[in-house]
């Protein structure tokens, strides 16, 4: 990847670079939503979407959304997961559990979990531009962290962040899931970010030369050999983005509490590499190298 176009569209790809999260101030200080309406409309985009889950190609009912935006890019994910909600919630309340899931992304080297001089809770991650780049380069994006709702029916997360590197901002990210029955429960992974001119350019310049071969998941055609053909540029990017942090969550969710931090990272790794087109980037013996290496400097044992 050229340096030029390293350094803003690979922390767009972290989250999108990290992509984790952000809102400007006054979103940070809106009231939430009652979370019955949430938890109604939440079910009711459930009920909308079942045909489309049902018939979902990613072989689980997974349905994944982008739009560009005029500022920026959004990306939603929406799926049925075995997992109940109490199971939920007692999994993601907790800005320390982020903070262990996020670091299951390659390019995630460490998290902090903390608060800020208001009180709210907050988690920094570290975040390199490659994943073969040393910590000591990355990239430190603190987070506003904050359970806007969890009731019996209802769980809503959002993370935050005004201002990102490299011309990045307005990051935020929401995760909200509702009870579909005792062991089901429908979940929404969302977030959003902008970008200014020259990212904006930067990313579309790579994306169209050392990038062109990337794609996203939406198919928007056939290939002349009849194989899909997947869409590309900006909405490809934001697709893969959403997809690897949907994993995370996903992984840690069905690994047990206290699991050896290897044993999610194979298994983020495994479901990752079923998207090999779209998500496959580096070899497990790397990734495995790389995470065990930022244990160690942290004093992580396991």
């Amino acid at each position: 990847m050229s340096s030029l176009f390293s350094p803003p569209v690979s922390w767009v790809r972290a989250w999108a670079g990290a992509v984790l999260f952000a809102a400007s101030a006054h979103a940070l200080a809106a009231p939430s939503e009652p979370s019955s309406a949430s938890a109604e409309a939440l079910r009711a985009a459930h009920q909308r979407m079942k045909g489309k889950l049902e018939r979902s190609g990613f072989g689980r009912p997974v349905q994944l959304d982008s739009l560009e935006t005029p500022s920026g890019l959004q990306g939603d994910i929406y799926a049925v997961v075995d997992h109940s909600l109490p199971e939920i919630s007692a999994a993601l309340k907790e800005s320390s559990h982020w903070c262990e899931l996020l670091k299951l992304h390659v390019n995630n080297r460490r998290c902090r979990a903390g608060t800020t001089p208001q009180g709210q809770d907050m988690l920094t991650l570290f975040v390199v531009r490659r994943y073969d780049k040393p910590v000591e380069q990355a990239f430190e994006l603190p987070f506003v962290y904050r359970v806007a709702n969890a009731t019996p029916e209802y769980l809503s997360v959002e993370m935050n962040a005004a201002s990102g590197p490299l011309g990045t901002s307005n990051y935020r990210v929401t995760l909200e899931a509702v009870a579909l029955d005792e062991r089901r429960s429908f979940l929404h992974f969302g977030y959003s970010y902008d970008h200014n001119m020259m990212v904006r350019m930067a990313t579309q310049a790579y994306l169209a030369t050392f990038g062109r071969n990337k794609v996203g998941f939406t198919v928007v055609g056939k290939e002349a050999d009849g194989q899909p053909d997947y869409i590309r540029g900006t909405r490809g990017l934001v697709e893969r983005n959403a997809m690897r942090y949907f994993l995370t969550l996903d992984t840690y969710l069905s690994s047990d509490a206290g699991a050896p931090a290897e044993r999610r990272e194979r298994a983020w790794f495994a479901a990752a590499e079923q998207y090999p087109r779209q998500l496959h980037e580096v070899e497990l013996e790397t990734y495995l190298a790389i995470k065990r290496e930022d244990r160690q400097r942290d004093g992580i044992g396991r």
